[in-house]
């Protein structure tokens, strides 16, 4: 079950935000948050923010356990551009082009994945066992 969470029109350039949300992909809640925690941008908390949403929609929404939630994507795409002008020399106008950014981070739970892959290691354990146990009562 995938669970996704967005933050729309948020006042931070998506260039200095990407960098951030390359720390945390693929990672478990648990230690991302750790990381968010403890990182000096800006963009560390709001991305933080995202994350604490969505995991608080996997476990009140979805009834998913949030020690086995992966983050399987983060995407800071561009929002709106705010364009503003500030006065430059001999009578000219120079432009100031204020960026914002949409977060994006999709959580998946990992638990499950796990059981099936055991579940059908054991059942190919299970048939190669079989198979020699025949031959020889023949």
């Amino acid at each position: 079950m995938e669970v996704k969470s967005t933050t729309k029109f948020v006042r931070l350039s998506p260039r200095k935000a990407r960098d951030v949300a390359r720390e945390i992909q693929g990672l478990p809640v648990s230690n991302a948050l750790d990381i968010l925690t403890f990182t000096p941008k800006k963009a560390a908390q709001l991305i933080g923010k995202t994350l604490k949403t969505a995991i608080a929609d996997a476990e009140n929404n979805f009834s998913l356990d949030a020690g086995t939630l992966v983050i399987k994507e983060a995407v800071i795409g561009g929002g709106p551009l705010i364009r503003r002008f500030k006065p430059r020399a001999k009578g000219s106008a120079g432009p100031i082009i204020k960026r914002t950014s949409h977060i994006s981070i999709t959580l998946v739970g990992s638990a499950p994945e796990k059981k099936k892959k055991v579940a059908r290691k054991a059942a190919a354990k299970t048939v190669k066992e079989e198979a020699p146990a025949e031959a020889a009562a023949e």
